[in-house]
């Protein structure tokens, strides 16, 4: 197996969980709490940001220039739906105050960027990589499953179907093996840590927003 076959078979009970979280059940039946979708959506927003900043630096460390292209477009990408969410979605769902970045979206981002600025970039790339695999998988399941009539989340659960993100998924999952091909077998080792983490992560920014949980002070 190479060595994105040997992460993804790390997280699978990760996602497993993710799938049978009460978040993704009711945003596919459509029963989920609008002030909850509202939650996830803001939190989302900020991520996106933060992501993209993450890409970026990611980008800017890559050894190869066609590396280095593909994840200043990724980060242009994220910036790009996160101005999207500002001028769409926002206005559609009722939002007009962003708030705060709140725990789990902060714990992740700052992992992200933190991952980006101060590990080798093949740690760096592997940590942004679930954020891609997980979310497109996912968003496949939920877009499989949904229920359609009548449910207020559509417009937002077909935006799961994009083309473009599955072939930037691919994309990314490329790099990395060649990256891991590339590297040692210790910063292998790390690639795989940081993408186990980042997916834990996955499940708690989730279970963050169906639960809403907020700072405490």
């Amino acid at each position: 197996m190479n060595w994105s076959e040997n992460a993804w078979q790390a997280v699978n009970g990760i996602y497993n969980s993710i799938l049978k979280m009460p978040f993704i059940e009711e945003l596919s039946d459509g029963s989920l709490p609008m002030k909850t979708f509202q939650f996830y959506m803001l939190q989302d927003s900020y991520y996106l940001e933060h992501f993209g900043r993450a890409l970026a630096l990611t980008g800017a460390k890559a050894h190869d220039v066609e590396d280095a292209l593909a994840y200043l477009q990724f980060a242009e990408n994220a910036l790009v739906v996160e101005q999207a969410l500002h001028e769409s979605y926002f206005k559609d769902f009722g939002v007009s105050d962003k708030g705060i970045i709140q725990p789990a979206c902060h714990h992740y981002t700052h992992f992200l960027r933190s991952t980006a600025a101060l590990e080798p970039v093949e740690v760096a790339m592997a940590a942004t990589l679930p954020c891609f695999w997980i979310y497109k998988n996912v968003g496949e399941y939920i877009y499989t499953h949904h229920q359609a009539a009548g449910n207020p989340f559509q417009n937002w659960i077909e935006t799961y179907a994009g083309e473009e993100f599955t072939v930037s998924v691919e994309r990314a999952i490329d790099l990395c093996n060649k990256a891991a091909l590339q590297t040692t077998p210790q910063i292998r080792r790390r690639m795989t840590e940081a993408f186990i983490t980042a997916s834990r992560l996955e499940y708690q920014f989730w279970d963050a927003a169906y639960n809403l949980k907020r700072w405490e002070l």
